[in-house]
């Protein structure tokens, strides 16, 4: 019968500093690079090579103690949510943030309520929360995380947040935008694609609701039409399509719609004379496909601004306004 291996006893910094031969302060000092403390280059070169033979991890729970806040800047994010477009986006500020110092931890739980998720996301006491999906929040969340001392509270939201500093970024725009382009080009019976994939429902029913306020002005209709991202679940949809009896559908993004539209001309249903496609957010591949994707391009706010803003909200509290996201119709020849 195999002995349970006892369980190793981590590093310390007070093992560093024994292996260094000073004290814990100035390995505190040197690992946390600490300003107004003078330490020798050549007692720094000893600290450091010592935390390195002994893999020595500071921890970070206790540095934020003492520092007063974390150095976290947590962004609520469903992995599915991240598209192509964004995800790029996201790599970016990530590099920004950690410019400044910060670290960006991705946190995808889901909740009940936004008290609930506000609730779990103080726990890790984080600088800042950067929510993508503003929309979902409320007051009383945002009050919660300020009591909990998260100084940087930045929201994409279609409305202003109380309590929050918010990029202005509606959904439905998105929506508005291709449904009203698909109109202008003759078209009356719309499709709209309702992702499948958790986490993007938040995201999808706004665009449906911007495409179903275009119609309602014109002699046009609109179709919610599920759509997983899989090949199956494309050449499914396709298969029925005639049945749907649509002129036109805009496929809530580039990705989808490059799937959607190649199970389509499998069936032998031709793009644009069947059927008309629109995307979003002019990702590389739309204009690689055959015909190249008309699709909706988000003008995004660079990551270096986002990033400046959420450092001045931590460190004064303040930061200037941010620019809305804006929506431009590039028409290709799917439409």
């Amino acid at each position: 019968m195999a002995q349970d291996t006892p369980a190793q006893a981590s590093i310390t910094s007070a093992d560093v500093a024994r292996l260094a031969g000073v004290s814990r302060a100035t390995v505190s000092f040197v690992l946390n690079d600490t300003q107004g403390h003078r330490v020798s280059e050549s007692t720094r070169a000893r600290v450091l090579s010592a935390a390195k033979d002994l893999g020595y991890v500071p921890h970070a729970a206790a540095r934020s103690l003492r520092a007063g806040r974390s150095n976290l800047v947590l962004m609520p994010a469903s992995i599915s949510a991240i598209g192509r477009l964004v995800s790029d986006w996201v790599d970016d500020l990530h590099s920004e943030l950690d410019r400044h110092g910060y670290t960006t931890v991705l946190h995808a739980g889901r909740f009940p309520d936004p008290v609930s998720a506000a609730r779990s996301w103080a726990e890790l006491r984080p600088a800042a929360v950067l929510a993508l999906d503003g929309d979902g929040l409320t007051v009383q969340a945002a009050d919660l995380l300020r009591r909990a001392g998260v100084r940087g509270l930045l929201a994409f939201a279609s409305r202003p947040m109380e309590g929050m500093h918010t990029v202005a970024f509606d959904h439905a725009d998105i929506g508005t935008a291709a449904a009203e382009h698909l109109i202008r080009r003759g078209r009356s019976r719309i499709g709209v694609v309702m992702p499948q994939e958790r986490g993007l429902d938040s995201f999808a029913r706004p665009r449906l609701a911007g495409a179903q306020g275009v119609a309602a002005q014109h002699m046009a209709t609109v179709t919610p039409v599920e759509l997983a991202y899989t090949r199956e679940s494309a050449g499914a949809l396709a298969k029925r399509w005639t049945s749907l009896d649509l002129d036109s559908v805009f496929a809530f993004n580039d990705e989808y719609a490059a799937l959607l539209m190649h199970a389509l001309q499998a069936e032998g249903i031709t793009i644009p004379d069947d059927v008309a496609i629109v995307g979003s957010d002019d990702l590389v591949l739309s204009a690689l496909q055959q015909p190249p994707l008309t699709t909706v391009r988000l003008q995004l706010p660079s990551a270096a601004f986002i990033a400046d803003t959420l450092h001045d909200l931590i460190e004064k509290g303040t930061a200037p306004p941010v620019p809305g996201i804006e929506t431009v119709l590039v028409q290709r020849r799917t439409s």
